[in-house]
């Protein structure tokens, strides 16, 4: 919706738009391919043909253009040229829906595989149930380093050497990014911090319920990102490579995504170790904002959502540039740039759904509070009405008293 509304605002300042001028010397640095010449082939200058169509710096294509050419008058008398052309506009439009329906797909493609290695985890769920139903007799007190979670978290690597234990979390998230023994403590961790009092409490529902929740805010767009792309757009200049070296940003921020959270499962293990030798029955481990960055967990959930949003944004270009000029565009740029973008995109999608979003489903409860999903759906619209009937009450009230104030202020004063 929000990028529909910006597409309605440039339509209907498009006359605007179109009387913004720029020297015509800005069009030889901003150009996103070479400007041809006398020692360049036929075949570049026919391919230049369609970025100054984008450009729009073109005086001749701009003139010719219907409805812009009062426009690109004025900005021609003044020795100028217009900064966009209608056809730059029109295709600006195009580009503005594919993004939209690529962020759309490929967020929820992430959710949807993400979802279904979560779904994994209902089993662990339903064992441990089951276990606590059947009971398992008298506690037995282990020691932390017989533990499986601790074991596997606080080998004696890295506990004492912050670089090796940050490298072991960065390749944890490649493999078995959260196993039983995890799921398990952080499970236990979340109960008896937050709802001591119902031992069966449904993680894994309350946990799918809560990302579900997150997809709202993942899917959606805003101000901000829509500001980075057109800065996006206007580095694309040639020679730069913009788009190749950009396109590293999102896998960078999401590897440092994944070892945050791997680490903070090994912070829980270390904080516990630390604190004792010996456990009697299960291991508690003790949630805490303080374990995120700047005391904040909703910031992994930001970071997630401009991670997505940027690579549907590379792969939208790629796929709205061979539809609208073709794969022999100078758009493409070489073979050797466009290849490893491509290869960055599916890789990108694919750690992000199978390790990443399913990592911070379970790391982000192991903050200080927990989320209102919590409570079902039902018990949401109770507490929801209550709290407006409430509402009205107290309002009422106030009216009540207010009128009887009144009231008997005038016989006194009589």
């Amino acid at each position: 919706m929000l990028l529909g509304f910006i597409s309605l605002l440039m339509t209907a300042f498009q006359r605007t738009i179109q009387r913004m001028c720029i020297p015509p010397s800005w069009t030889d640095y901003m150009l996103p391919c070479q400007r041809p010449g006398d020692h360049q082939p036929a075949r570049v200058a026919a391919r230049f043909t369609a970025a100054e169509i984008l450009a729009g710096v073109s005086r001749a294509r701009v003139l010719s253009e219907g409805g812009a050419g009062a426009e690109a008058g004025l900005c021609q008398e003044e020795g100028k040229v217009p900064l966009l052309s209608e056809e730059a506009l029109h295709q600006l439009h195009i580009f503005i829906f594919v993004l939209a329906v690529a962020h759309v797909f490929f967020s929820a493609t992430t959710m949807f595989l993400g979802g279904a290695k979560i779904h994994k985890w209902k089993q662990w769920e339903e064992e441990i149930q089951k276990n606590n139903d059947a009971g398992n007799g008298p506690k037995k007190v282990l020691p932390m380093h017989q533990v499986s979670f601790i074991r596997e978290h606080y080998k004696g690597i890295g506990k004492d050497s912050m670089t090796l234990s940050w490298l072991q979390s960065f390749v944890k998230q490649f493999y078995g990014s959260v196993a039983k023994s995890d799921y398990t403590a952080m499970r236990l961790g979340f109960i008896m911090t937050h709802c001591r009092g119902n031992p069966k409490f449904d993680f894994h529902r309350y946990m799918m319920r809560a990302l579900e929740s997150d997809f709202k805010k993942i899917v959606s767009t805003s101000w901000s990102l829509w500001m980075f792309v057109v800065i996006f757009l206007l580095l694309n200049v040639n020679g730069w490579h913009t788009y190749f070296w950009m396109a590293f940003l999102p896998l960078v921020l999401l590897l440092a995504v994944g070892t945050k959270l791997e680490h903070i499962i090994a912070q829980l293990a270390y904080d516990v170790a630390a604190r004792q030798t010996a456990v009697e029955g299960d291991l508690v481990v003790k949630p805490s904002d303080e374990h995120f960055w700047f005391g904040q967990p909703r910031i992994v959930l930001h970071l997630i959502h401009f991670i997505l949003f940027q690579n549907a944004f590379e792969l939208s270009f790629f796929f709205w540039i061979l539809m609208t000029y073709g794969f022999h565009s100078c758009f493409m740029d070489h073979v050797g740039f466009l290849v490893p973008r491509l290869v960055l995109g599916v890789v990108i999608q694919l750690l992000c759904s199978y390790s990443t979003l399913p990592l911070y489903a379970i790391v982000t409860q192991m903050g200080s509070y927990y989320k209102k999903e919590i409570f079902n759906e039902h018990v949401q619209q109770g507490v929801l009405g209550w709290a407006e009937k409430a509402k009205k009450k107290s309002g009422l009230r106030e009216c009540n008293s207010t009128v009887e104030s009144k009231h008997g202020d005038g016989p006194d004063a009589a």
